[in-house]
This record gives C-alpha cells, structure tokens and sequence, in this order.
C-alpha cells in the first residue's frame, strides 16, 4: 500500500458536521440531547418511570454536564422490555427490526423509522469514507447478514456511499476466497479474526494474500490490537481501520478511524453524545484521556431512543485529529464482562493478542482456558496458542516459556502456555470465541 493510495483516499467531500468548530457541535449537541430525553420521557414507559424514580425531569437538562443526572440504560433494560416495549413510535411507523442472538439471555431488539435507516446508512458511509473507500469501489461485505446488524448496516452504507456491494455475509471462507479473486473488489468489511481466517486460507491453496486486489479493510465487532492491525497490513499489504457500533446504539457506524491517521475511531457526535464512566462507580463520570466504560446518549434516533447506554466497553475520549470536533475513542482494551479475575488480577484477552504477536515464533490464533484442577481453591489459565508454520517444534518451548515471563511481567498472573500445531485451534467465522470457562459450575 503505497503513501500515494492513502493520500488520495484521504482527499474527500466531507459532510458539513465533520468540518463544524467543536462549540457548534456541542450547541448541536445540547439541542439534540434536550429533544431526545423529553421525546423518550412522553414516549417510553421505561424512561418514564426510571426518571421519575431518580427524581429528574427533561427540563432539568439545561448543559451538557446536566446528563450525568439521568439513570442508565443497560441491556437487562432492554430483555425486560423485550421486544416492543423500548420502541417511541407506533409498529406502523418501524421500517425495520433487528436482535441480538439471545446467546446469554433473552434477546434483545431494536427498531428503526425509515429516518433512522437513512441516518444510519449516511453515518456508515461516513466511516467507510473516512477509512479510506471511496464511490465506484467495489465492497467485499463479509460481515453477517439477518438480524445481526452488522450485515445489512455495512451493506446500506456502502451503498449509499455509491460503492458496488458483494453481499457474501460470514462464513464460506473458501468461497470468499473465489469472490475475492475473481470480482476483485477494492475494500473488505469484516471482523479482523475473519479476515485473519481468510488470509490463513489463502495461504494454505498457495495464494499470497498480499497480491489480491484489495486496498482497504474497515474491521469491527470485536476489540482488536495495534499488533493485530500491523500483523493483517502486512500480510495482505492493506490499510486496515477500525468501525465501532453496537445495535443497542445503533449498529456499526457509530464511530469510525481515518485512513491517514489510524488513531481510533472518531465517535459521530453530531448524532451520539459519549461518556466515559468509572466501571467500579458508575455514579463518577470520567474526563478525556480517562479509561473506563463507554456509555452512549443517541440525539437523533425516533424509533429507540437511548439514553445512557452501558456498552460494557472499556476505553477512553481523546481528542478529534483528522475530525477535530469529534473525539476520538481509544482503543477498547475489553469488556467488563469479558474480564477474566484470575487470582485477584483482571485480565483481557487482547492483552495476550497484544504480548503474543510480538513473539516471532507465535501465531494470532489462541484461546485462553479457565479450569478448577480437582482438589484445587485456586483457578488455572492456560494459553492455548498456534506456532508460525515456519516455526520448528524445537524452537516453541523458548517461546512458550518467552509468553509465559511476559504475561507474568505485564499482567502481573501466572499461566500455562501449550503451543499447538498451525490449524489446530477454531477459525473465525465471525466473532471469535477467545475464552473457554471450564470450571466446575457450583
């Protein structure tokens, strides 16, 4: 990927809510923010009644600061509410309706009007653009289709980007590896351990991922690292950005990175007001540069509006750089409820994605597993990780045990490591499972 490809991708038309001061943003903001609290107040019987319970009103909003008055919104919220009862506007007036799989728990749905469909498809274009894809680039769309967000909200905004769109969705990785070929599109979308996946695939039938005619991947869905992004660049010579969203949210596009930055995804604030809470305290609202939850308050959406939404993200507010007005997001280090305690330490899987990829030796591919040993009190966490296909058996032990010091050393846990041969461990086929939890259950 040459300097040329990326200045020239970063040379675009940019709405005129991406070039507006950070004052006019925050007046917008606060407009919004008033319209959609008082609108969800007379609309949503669970907001009604959770403000009233906390003693606010809409007409207590009067700055910015003012929200860290409100109750949050949780995802146990919206599975009580389960399925029409977080919705402002008639059925008639639902355009479309999405869910999450229901995998832990009952599941849980969102809604749009065709406003918000279009809302939607104008802030993926948004980020599509500004990770580099430009109209008339054909779209390579491996994210999952149905009521999965991802899928339909990638493919929506690429279209209205004006991009030919391959509609592929997960799986079929060999024939994603046929389409790739033959359609030569310019971008893909996907989860970064799926294209992970396609790359490894590529490899194995003898094709160098490098030489396709891909340019540009935006990748979402689940955390991933800077060792990640470098690790996927150079193997199939792309630029690789990030596109942040939730369907609670709205669906991807509520944030996405620039192409000549690559510094975290710039959350869309002209349509989203962020905070950053203490996840131990939630009552404490953090300032920029402070590492905590992300919640989310949408300012224009009609059919489920959300106020204070507990995305169970961990990360920080920077500033904007290539957006100025509009922060930025650091990278999310996990979520809280994907944290491993393991002997009074917290731990997240991409801080062993982060120490293994700077180990030669050692592949992408790994899975952590939590067990009970039988007459044990104290749990066990081993690192089940890949070698390099070029990496020879002899050679794994000193990187096992190179793993093991450094996970000790940054981490500050013990571990097992057990390096498997190349192939062993399960593929992608769109989100990852990384942890394995085989405790006894009590």
């Amino acid at each position: 990927m040459t300097q040329e490809t990326v200045a020239a991708a970063s040379e675009a038309v940019l709405d005129r809510e991406e070039t507006i001061s950070r004052d006019e943003l925050e007046a917008l903001q606060l407009s919004r923010l008033q319209h959609t609290v008082a609108y969800a107040y007379d609309r949503v019987p669970l907001y009604k009644r959770k403000f009233d319970e906390a003693g606010v009103h809409p007409t207590d909003l009067r700055e910015l600061a003012d929200l860290g008055k409100f109750p949050f919104t949780t995802k146990e919220d919206l599975r009580l509410e389960y399925p029409f009862g977080m919705f402002a506007v008639p059925q008639h007036e639902v355009a479309r309706i999405h869910a999450s799989s229901g995998t832990t728990g009952r599941a849980t749905v969102v809604g749009y009007t065709k406003k918000d469909l279009a809302d939607w498809a104008k802030l993926v274009a948004r980020s599509l653009r500004a990770s580099g894809v430009r109209p008339g680039m054909k779209v390579h769309n491996a994210y999952g289709y149905g009521l999965f967000t991802g899928g339909m909200g990638a493919h929506a905004g690429a279209e209205a980007l004006g991009c030919t769109v391959i509609p592929i969705s997960g799986g079929q990785t060999e024939r994603q590896i046929t389409l790739i070929q033959d359609f030569k599109p310019d971008a893909i979308l996907a989860t970064p351990t799926y294209l992970l996946t396609i790359a490894d695939a590529m490899m194995k039938q003898g094709i160098d991922p490098a030489s396709t005619s891909l340019k540009f991947a935006v990748l979402g869905a689940e955390p991933w690292t800077e060792e990640m992004r470098h690790e996927l660049e150079t193997t199939m010579n792309i630029k690789a950005c990030d596109i942040y969203g939730l369907s609670e949210v709205m669906g991807p596009g509520v944030a996405g990175e620039a192409v000549e930055t690559q510094d975290g995804s710039h959350i869309w604030e002209d349509h989203f007001r962020p905070e950053i809470i203490d996840a131990f305290d939630p009552s404490v609202v953090l300032g920029d540069g402070e590492h905590g939850e992300l919640v989310f308050t949408s300012l224009t959406k009609e059919a489920l509006p959300i106020i204070r939404y507990r995305t169970k993200d961990l990360t920080r507010l920077l500033p904007g750089t290539a957006r100025p007005a509009h922060r930025r997001m650091g990278r999310i280090t996990g979520r809280s409820d994907d944290m491993i305690i393991l002997r009074g330490v917290n731990l997240f899987p991409s801080q062993i994605e982060e120490i293994a990829l700077r180990i030669p030796e050692l592949s992408p591919h790994f899975q952590l597993e939590l067990t009970r040993p039988e007459g044990q009190r104290m749990d066990q966490l081993t690192v089940k990780i890949e070698r390099r296909e070029s990496v020879t058996v002899e050679s794994v032990a000193s990187a096992a045990k190179v793993l093991q010091q450094q996970i000790k050393i940054h981490v500050g846990s013990s571990c097992a490591v057990d390096v498997v041969e190349p192939g062993s461990l399960e593929r992608s086929n769109g989100k990852l499972r990384r942890i394995y939890d085989m405790r006894p259950k009590a």
